[in-house]
């Protein structure tokens, strides 16, 4: 491991820079004009909290911003060295991490802490926290893996589809076409509807509400866009397997 890597591992750096990025986010939410999509859509929302909500990997940067101040969150935060300030990011905005990996797209948790992470995600649905995490399968862009239906059946709590953008961004060359907001701009919070999966959902079902989650995502990101007046960079994404990393 080179000595840069080794410094940017160190508890203290991370811990830095996470704080730094929970600043920066907060610049780009006092600076951006938002506008949110239908604009009673926590009215809609609130009498079914807590729930799952869906993020494309990538446009998750900012979904944070989606939250009011009063609705407990906690969020599904890999357990990579770039998990790691996140996680601390997230702290700072009033965010409980829960670190662990997703699924492959065969309802099956990774290791990692796949299965730890899964049973905390109950745990806090159960005790009134809502709980973000993206829903594409690891490394396949705007696929929805089984991992987050499952997690709605075991809760009997629903997926609502968010996005999240901002006219301003800076766009990355990674597998998930990953987009970070920028201040001084224009920005839209849309939420979708709610997709609810039965605790008896079969094969069927199962994959029927995976595909609603998907497209749910899909509109909800187009939607974001189209308000700020933009195409969404991952639009043309779909279930491309990329080596690259997270």
């Amino acid at each position: 491991m080179s000595l840069l890597k080794r410094i940017g591992r160190h508890p203290r750096v991370q811990a830095a820079a996470g704080y730094a990025f929970a600043r920066y986010l907060g610049l780009v939410r006092l600076t951006n004009r938002f506008t949110t999509e239908p604009p009673d859509a926590h009215d809609r929302v609130g009498p079914l909290m807590p729930v799952i909500a869906a993020m494309w990997h990538g446009q998750h940067f900012l979904v944070h911003l989606a939250r009011r101040p009063q609705d407990p969150t906690a969020c599904l935060v890999s357990r990579s060295g770039d998990g790691e300030l996140n996680a601390i990011a997230l702290e700072h905005l009033g965010v409980r991490p829960i670190r662990g990996s997703g699924d492959r797209g065969r309802g099956r948790v990774r290791e990692k802490g796949g299965a730890q992470a899964m049973r905390a995600m109950l745990r806090a649905l159960a005790g009134g926290e809502s709980v973000v995490m993206t829903a594409d399968v690891p490394k396949i862009a705007r696929r929805a893996g089984e991992g987050i239906v499952t997690l709605a059946r075991l809760s009997g709590r629903p997926i609502v589809p968010v996005a999240v953008v901002t006219s301003r961004r800076k766009v990355f060359d990674s597998w998930d076409r990953a987009a970070l907001g920028l201040p001084f701009g224009r920005g839209a919070i849309v939420i979708g509807d709610p997709v609810f999966v039965a605790r008896d959902a079969g094969p069927d079902a199962i994959e029927a509400a995976r595909r609603a989650v998907e497209a749910g995502l899909d509109g909800v990101h187009a939607r974001a866009y189209t308000l700020i007046g933009a195409s969404d960079p991952g639009g043309d994404l779909r279930a491309a397997p990329s080596g690259g990393g997270a």
